[in-house]
C-alpha cells in the first residue's frame, strides 16, 4: 500500500497525469574500489510535478526514469561516511537514496529528487523557477529492516508524497552493504508482497451471466480541509466511492484513513485527499465570473494494476464566490472509461472561506426539485380545493335561483 510522506494529490496526492508507465526497470551497480560492487538497485519509478505555468494555472508533469541511467556521484560508504546511490534522470533531474545501518539491518533513509523547471520537454509553458529539490525528512516505510547479506524486494507500487511531488515505485530489488562483491541470495520481502495473494481466475460458463458488482453501503461523510499559512482556504464535507472497472465492487472511501492537501490562489483551488488503502483524489476549482465550480477530477490507484484517471473539462458543483456549494442528492462524476467517482452529502466551498466556516449554502438542482415537487403538488391541490369550492359555491347559488323561480 501507499507510504505518504506527506499528501496533496497532485496539484496533488497533483496528485497526482500518470501516463503510461514505463516496462523496464532501471539497474544500478555501485562498484568500490577493487571493482566489485558494493551497492546494488533496480527499481521503476515514476514520478509526477504539479508546476504553475506562466498564465499561473498548474498542470501535471510525468517523469517516467529511463530503462537506462547514469550513476554518478553514488559511493560504497565509509566507516564514517553512508552509501550513497544517485541516479541522473537526464536533463538535469536527479533521485538519490542514502542508507544507514544497525549491527544487523540497514534501511533506506532519504530520498532527494531533483528536478529542473526549466527543461521545456517535460514543463511546456512552465514558470521557470531553476531547480527545485524536494527531500523526504525519512521513508520509514520503505526499505526498511532489511537484514545485513540480503536483498529488498518489493513487487507491489508503494507511493511517496512530498509537496507538489508525487513517486510511485515498484518492481523494487535493492541492496546495500554488500561484501566481497557478492548479491545475497536470501530475500527480504516487504509486507505488501507477502500479504498479496491473487485470486483464481473465476471460471463463467458461456450460458451465465457475468455476476453483478455488489453495492457496498454509503461512505461516511469526511470534512476536510486545505490551508494557505494558517488560513483555510478551502473547505468540504463529503462522502466518497469510487467505482472502478477492474474492481470487484465500488469502494468506499474511509475518512479515518484519508487526509487532505492542496493549495488556493486567486483563481484557482486544488484539494486532494489520499487514502492510504486506495490512492488518491484531487478536485480542482476555478473561479471566472464571480462563480467558481468543479473543473477537473484526478483519480489515482496504488493497487495492482497501477492506473491514474482524469477528467479536466467539468463543469460542476457551481455556486456564488462567497457562499458554499450543497448538495444531499447522491452525484456520479465520470473521470475516465468505466470511471467514476460517487459522491454524497457534499457541501464545499474553495474560495473567501472565514473563519474556517462554510457560509450561505447554495442548494444543488437536485435538490432544488426535490423541494419544488412537494411545492407545486401542494400548489396543485390548493387550485383544486379552491375550484372545487367556487364549483360548490356557484351550483348552490344556482339551485337556490331556480327554487325561486318555481314558487
Amino acid at each position: 500500500m501507499a507510504a505518504c510522506v506527506r499528501t496533496f494529490l497532485l496539484p496533488i496526492c497533483l496528485l497526482l497525469l500518470f501516463g503510461v508507465l514505463q516496462s523496464k526497470a532501471w539497474e544500478v551497480a555501485v562498484k568500490d574500489k577493487a571493482n566489485k560492487t558494493c551497492l546494488y538497485a533496480s527499481i521503476m519509478l515514476n514520478i509526477t510535478i504539479q508546476y504553475e505555468t506562466n498564465n499561473g494555472s498548474f498542470n501535471n508533469a510525468t517523469l517516467a526514469s529511463p530503462s537506462e541511467v547514469k550513476h554518478n556521484g553514488s559511493r560504497c560508504g565509509t566507516a564514517t561516511l553512508a552509501p550513497l546511490l544517485f541516479v541522473d534522470l537526464g536533463r538535469g533531474h536527479t533521485w538519490s537514496l542514502n542508507f544507514t545501518r544497525s549491527n544487523s539491518s540497514y534501511e533506506g533513509n532519504v530520498i532527494t529528487f531533483t528536478y529542473n523547471t526549466t527543461d521545456a520537454e517535460l514543463f511546456p509553458d512552465g514558470k521557470p523557477n531553476g531547480t527545485v529539490i524536494t527531500e523526504t525528512p525519512a521513508v520509514p516505510q520503505l526499505f526498511t529492516s532489511i537484514p545485513l547479506k540480503t536483498k529488498y524486494k518489493c513487487n507491489h507500487p508503494d507511493l511517496i508524497q512530498v509537496d507538489n511531488v508525487v513517486q510511485i515505485y515498484w518492481n523494487v530489488i535493492l541492496q546495500a552493504y554488500i561484501e566481497n562483491g557478492t548479491i545475497g541470495e536470501n530475500v527480504t520481502e516487504c509486507d505488501a508482497d507477502l500479504s498479496t495473494t491473487a485470486p483464481p481466475a473465476p471460471t463463467i460458463p458461456a450460458s451465465t451471466p457475468a455476476p453483478t458488482k455488489p453495492t457496498p453501503s454509503k461512505p461516511s461523510a469526511g470534512t476536510y480541509s486545505v490551508k494557505t499559512g494558517n488560513e483555510t482556504c478551502l473547505l468540504a464535507t463529503m462522502g466518497l466511492q469510487l467505482n472502478v472497472s477492474q474492481m470487484r465492487s465500488p469502494v468506499n472511501i474511509n475518512p479515518n484513513t484519508t487526509s487532505s492537501s492542496g493549495h488556493c490562489d486567486n483563481h484557482t483551488a486544488t484539494m486532494v485527499l489520499n487514502d492510504s488503502n486506495t490512492g488518491a483524489i484531487e478536485f480542482g476549482f476555478v473561479l471566472a465570473n464571480g462563480h467558481f465550480h468543479l473543473e477537473n477530477v484526478t483519480i489515482t490507484l496504488i493497487d495492482q494494476p497501477f492506473e491514474s484517471f482524469a477528467n479536466n473539462n467539468l463543469s460542476y458543483w457551481d455556486a456564488t464566490l462567497g457562499s458554499s456549494y450543497m448538495c444531499l442528492k447522491q452525484q456520479t462524476i465520470g473521470v475516465g472509461t468505466n470511471v467514476s467517482v460517487n459522491v454524497f452529502d457534499v457541501r464545499v466551498q474553495p474560495f473567501q472561506v472565514k473563519n474556517g466556516i462554510f457560509s450561505t449554502a447554495e442548494d444543488c438542482h437536485a435538490d432544488k426539485d426535490n423541494f419544488l415537487v412537494p411545492i407545486v403538488v401542494g400548489a396543485v391541490l390548493g387550485v383544486l380545493v379552491v375550484i372545487i369550492i367556487v364549483a360548490y359555491v356557484i351550483g348552490h347559488k344556482r339551485r337556490n335561483a331556480a327554487g325561486y323561480e318555481h314558487f
